[in-house]
């Protein structure tokens, strides 16, 4: 079967930015600011789920872990992601455990007050809406990307996302630079093939790292290429 090409949208600039902090200011939603170092952990597995999480900045990656213990990537957010809303549709319990890839800014917002807030503000529910809807798309996207493309492709689109590639103007973007073990877990490969797409991505001009990792617009042409 050929391999199907994931995509990676940029953001529709039809809208103003959707400012969730400024939202929950000016509805007096008190909610709790965590800034959090790569590797920490939002919510784990099997904890009760009582808030949302909104990402002001950062990374997060979902994993899910069998009773068999296996773990499993199931998507990957970033800022301007919500997570941990199940519990809105009544999930007492996490499905899953968010985990931190960069320092990471996420704020929380008590379950009550976030059903208040959708039911009374006509403007935030939809905004939400639409962003846990171009989520569940991206997861979808995610599905294929590990079911019929190369870690190769993988790889240069998780870059993107982490990038924020379509949600920025610039046609660069630097992002702290994360392990090859990281990158390796997200992806689903090993560390020795990311460690060669990484410096093919480097000398085809792709990316640059030297402390930090700058990811160019370019390396878009290998998330197309068939």
């Amino acid at each position: 079967m050929a391999a199907m090409a994931a995509t990676v949208a940029p953001a529709s600039s039809a809208r103003p930015p959707f400012d969730v902090p400024a939202m929950l200011d000016a509805a007096g939603v008190a909610y709790r600011t965590r800034r959090l170092p790569s590797g920490a952990k939002v919510f784990a597995q099997g904890t009760a789920a009582s808030s949302v999480y909104y990402i002001q900045d950062g990374g997060v990656t979902l994993t899910v872990v069998s009773s068999t213990g296996k773990e499993a990537v199931v998507g990957m957010l970033s800022a301007g992601d919500f997570c941990g809303e199940g519990c809105l549709a009544g999930q007492s319990m996490r499905m899953g455990t968010a985990t931190t890839v960069l320092p990471t800014v996420v704020l929380r917002i008590p379950r009550d007050a976030m059903q208040t807030l959708l039911h009374e503000h006509g403007d935030f529910s939809e905004r939400f809406l639409a962003h846990i809807l171009n989520r569940n798309i991206r997861i979808e996207e995610d599905l294929v990307d590990q079911l019929f493309n190369s870690s190769e492709k993988r790889l240069a689109r998780a870059l993107l996302l982490l990038a924020r590639y379509g949600k920025e103007t610039d046609s660069q973007r630097v992002i702290p630079k994360l392990s090859q073990e990281m990158l390796a877990e997200m992806v689903g490969t090993t560390r020795s093939r990311v460690n060669f797409f990484m410096n093919k991505f480097r000398r085809l001009g792709f990316i640059e790292y030297n402390g930090h990792l700058k990811v160019h617009s370019s390396l878009l042409s290998v998330v197309l290429h068939d």
